[in-house]
């Protein structure tokens, strides 16, 4: 037998085992922890770093409360670059979903949700986030209740100055400094946020001394925060030029939009170092420096073109994304109805239910068949020149009237010609041809459109192939493949995407509808 000295020895090296294993554990999450708090530092002062670290992390998280956490991270982080399309597929990633991730979390991503599609445009899809997070909110009892309502107030704030409703702004942003001000005291960098949004609106109703006012006290708070925010420092000088601008100011404008670009530069924002070069350019055109206005009117150009790029990007990974998580939804309802049908007792009223949901289904399937039947049968010119319900307001340039319509008859013949199945097809090449340049064709678009160049060749395109594919039999039995190719898209996964997105459903299922609807006429009978 062994003896009681052995036992006791044997005891003691598990213990001290069992203390190793606790220690490497504990050192793992607090190594952890220090990544996280790091990534947080740097969001705003060297994004690209916070997001190598915290894909680091991803790739090491299964725990969809952990990447849910960390999804917000770099999310924050792609959208100081202004890499909107990035932010979106961390912001709307699927694990953030789960029923573990934090009421807090919920909150943020909602409010960050909706700070992005601010961003584009999408002022519905971004209140109804925004209302989603006042609903948690509610939920909410302990401490940081007040804080998250700011954050919330903040954001409707940045809506109106955006959005230029500037009495709006300015009431709700009177109203906040008094009911939240223990958090704006207590958040000197949403303070910060908050009399820069003031400026903003000051500055565009010129009223430059309250703007003046008001930029003092953002200098001021900036020198007492601790955070080196970039991005922030990047708004305030930009805002200070645009001050200097209203002045007449030439000289501290440039200087102070040179301090704003050297900011944008270092975080990568294309969208933020767009609006500086605007800017530039507005200012030297002012102080009648033709050479200087030409480089930088030809920079916020070529960044506006990129901006635009980035925008189409973002709404098509957004499209694709939501679209993603409906399928998963309507899926998992699928499998559930089958689990049912296997352990109900119920047969007879199961059977029932699911044919009577087929018939519904199917009338709603031949209803929006010969919806779209009939929205194809408008002509070409309709079709694109449909005005959307929402119009998004753009910037206006000065085209001289000849112009314009010299460039609106060559469109007309353009849409009438096959030229727009041209892969190679972009708004530079078109401008070449039609011996203008980019701003002014991308404008008469805009007008007479009301869509950016990429949405109107894609109309013209799945326009010409929806007419294919209603009056020739034979291009319902095509390939995808080849009806990309034929509409001038190089792969079928884009064709795919653009066609959902103008028509409201997959080619695959289009085409299957068109089928089900011609095989419903020719079982008709005759009449004679």
């Amino acid at each position: 037998m062994m003896k009681q000295s052995q036992i006791s020895f044997y005891k003691y090296l598990c213990l001290v085992g069992l203390y190793a294993s606790l220690c490497y554990v504990s050192k793992g999450y607090a190594q952890q922890n220090d990544l996280i708090i790091k990534a947080k530092e740097l969001i705003f002062s060297d994004p690209d770093e916070s997001i190598k670290i915290t894909e680091h992390l991803l790739r090491a998280s299964k725990e969809p409360k952990e990447r849910a956490n960390l999804n917000l991270l770099i999310a924050k982080s792609f959208l100081v670059k202004g890499n909107y399309a990035k932010a979106i597929s961390h912001a709307f990633d699927d694990s953030n979903l789960s029923i573990d991730v934090s009421v807090r979390t919920k909150i943020e991503l909602n409010i960050l949700k909706a700070k992005i599609l601010r961003k584009l445009y999408l002022d519905k899809q971004s209140k109804d986030y925004l209302t989603q997070a006042k609903s948690l909110i509610k939920s909410v009892n302990d401490s940081t209740n007040n804080a998250m309502q700011g954050h919330v107030i903040l954001e409707q704030i940045n809506m109106h100055v955006s959005r230029r409703e500037n009495q709006e702004a300015l009431k709700v942003i009177n109203d906040v400094e008094t009911k939240f001000s223990t958090f704006f005291n207590n958040n000197i960098n949403e303070k910060i946020n908050l009399y820069l949004a003031k400026v903003g609106v000051y500055n565009s109703i010129s009223e430059i001394d309250s703007a003046t006012v008001y930029i003092n006290k953002v200098l001021v708070l900036s020198n007492t925060s601790t955070t080196n925010n970039l991005y922030q420092k990047a708004n305030i000088y930009n805002e200070i030029g645009r001050l200097h601008l209203y002045k007449k100011e030439f000289k501290e404008c440039e200087e102070s939009l040179f301090i704003a670009s050297r900011f944008a530069e270092i975080i990568e924002n294309a969208s933020l170092l767009m609006e500086i070069n605007k800017n530039l350019a507005i200012s030297y055109l002012a102080s009648n420096e033709k050479n200087q206005h030409k480089v930088y009117n030809d920079k916020f150009l070529a960044l506006s073109n990129q901006v635009d790029l980035l925008e189409q990007e973002s709404l098509n990974t957004l499209y694709n994304l939501l679209s993603e998580q409906d399928d998963a939804v309507l899926i998992e309802e699928e499998q559930r109805y089958k689990n049912y049908e296997y352990i109900s007792f119920g047969g007879l009223f199961f059977v029932c239910f699911v044919g009577f949901f087929v018939i519904l289904k199917s009338e709603g399937r031949k209803k929006r068949l010969r919806e779209i039947i009939s929205y194809i049968e408008i002509t070409k010119n309709n079709y694109l020149q449909t005005k959307p319900s929402k119009k998004v307001k753009t910037k206006r340039i000065e085209i001289p009237e000849e112009t314009e319509q010299n460039i609106l008859t060559k469109l007309k013949r353009f849409e009438n010609s096959r030229k727009f199945l041209n892969k190679d097809m972009s708004l530079a090449v078109l401008a070449g041809q039609f011996e203008t340049n980019t701003k002014y064709l991308s404008g008469v678009i805009n007008k007479h459109y009301h869509d950016n160049f990429n949405t109107f060749i894609n109309k013209l395109r799945i326009n010409y192939i929806i007419d294919k594919l209603k009056n020739d039999s034979n291009y319902i039995n095509y390939k995808i493949s080849f009806l990309a190719e034929e509409s001038g898209y190089s792969s079928h996964s884009s064709f795919a995407t653009v066609f959902k997105s103008v028509v409201g459903m997959s080619p695959v299922t289009f085409i299957k509808l068109i089928q089900e609807e011609r095989k419903e006429q020719n079982s008709k009978p005759v009449v004679s």
